[in-house]
């Protein structure tokens, strides 16, 4: 477990990462990282472009097809 801490950041707040975190992330200065929540917190990883492209295309498929996949889920 690694610890952070919270600091201002202009008028906002932010944490730090150290070089290492950064490194376990696969990022630098200036990408970007998704925070999913989870049943034990919060879960931090690098942006993926293409992953986040395809949930897109899922929730639209669901959002179409609402009613036959809550017809589907009753079976």
């Amino acid at each position: 477990m690694k610890k952070v801490k919270v600091t201002t950041v202009g008028n906002s707040v932010g944490i730090v990462l150290t070089a290492e975190v950064l490194a376990k992330l696969g990022v630098k200065k200036g990408d970007m990282l998704s925070l999913v929540e989870t049943p034990y917190g919060v879960t931090m990883t690098a942006f993926d472009e293409a992953f986040e492209e395809h949930m897109e295309a899922g929730r639209k498929v669901m959002a179409k097809h609402r009613d036959v996949l809550r017809e589907l889920a009753k079976r």
